[in-house]
């Protein structure tokens, strides 16, 4: 059975990217809605990044600015490890059935995370391609950002560049430094085809690794919290260490196991693995002791 029409298979690997409605329903929609909230709670009694994942980092991203009055949530690493909500939806969402429509049978999950951009915050995210913070033996590999609330053009959307995903591999090192971006001569010059990927709560955006994305602050007077799961084709074996790994990294949610490894050829550096809470402080440049 196929969750999603010829027509928008062919449309993801034209653009590298779709977008889907209805990806969860309303229910797990409204707790993880609820459980986010509990956690933007807790965050107003800290006053720096807190908790503690697998690899000894804080689970809590802050982001800079952040007060008990003024809450600025901005990033949680592995939610599925700490809230059974989360840990569902990662493998009952149609987000898992589109992804095999896409690269399945046999599909893995990676790594989770949800980012955040609080109304009035100057959170943003710097164009970067996801693959070469996860390289893997091939590439068949779909970055899902599941909207728990409507994604508008003024609350900081997803910045994409269609079709991106078929060119290079770029370099996210400047002078000896993994920064986790790309130099801003390689977007500059395609301005113009910037696509802003938008829709109601519940929809999912669906992102192939190498697609070249960044997005904008929130300026707006309403949240834009993503829940972003990555998954992989089966057949895929990691080539450097995870960067969010959980006790979850790996879990076969679709499928079964073929006991094979595919590899296609590319040629990258391998990524730094980050020393502080997140990605965040890579492109803040605040993450290099």
């Amino acid at each position: 059975m196929r969750f999603l029409m010829q027509d928008q298979i062919d449309n993801f690997w034209r653009d590298g990217v779709l977008v889907v409605e209805d990806a969860v329903c309303a229910e797990d929609l409204a707790d993880l809605r609820s459980v986010f909230g509990i956690w933007v709670e807790e965050s107003r009694a800290h006053e720096s990044d807190f908790g503690v994942t697998l690899d000894g980092r804080p689970r809590f991203d802050l982001q800079p600015g952040h007060s008990a009055c003024s809450p600025g949530l901005r990033r949680v690493q592995s939610p599925e490890e700490v809230s059974d909500v989360y840990a569902r939806v990662m493998r009952t969402a149609k987000t898992v059935d589109f992804c095999v429509d896409l690269i399945g049978p046999n599909i893995r999950f990676h790594h989770g995370k949800v980012n955040s951009k609080l109304p009035g915050t100057a959170t943003q995210v710097k164009w970067h391609q996801d693959f070469p913070f996860q390289p893997m033996t091939n590439n068949d590999m779909v970055t899902c950002l599941l909207f728990i609330d409507d994604v508008t053009l003024d609350n900081g959307p997803l910045e994409v560049l269609p079709g991106t995903h078929k060119g290079p591999i770029h370099s996210h090192w400047h002078d000896g430094v993994f920064t986790g971006a790309v130099s801003n001569d390689i977007i500059e010059p395609k301005m113009h085809e910037i696509k802003k990927c938008t829709g109601k709560a519940g929809s999912v955006c669906l992102m192939h690794v190498n697609l070249l994305h960044g997005s904008a602050p929130n300026l707006s007077d309403q949240p834009r919290t993503l829940y972003i799961t990555t998954y992989y084709a089966e057949d895929a074996i990691e080539l450097s260490q995870n960067h969010l790994p959980s006790t979850l990294t790996h879990e076969l949610v679709r499928g079964e196991a073929s006991g094979r490894v595919r590899c296609t050829s590319y040629d990258m550096k391998l990524p730094a693995v980050p020393k502080a809470t997140s990605f965040f402080a890579q492109q803040e440049g605040s993450d290099l002791n």
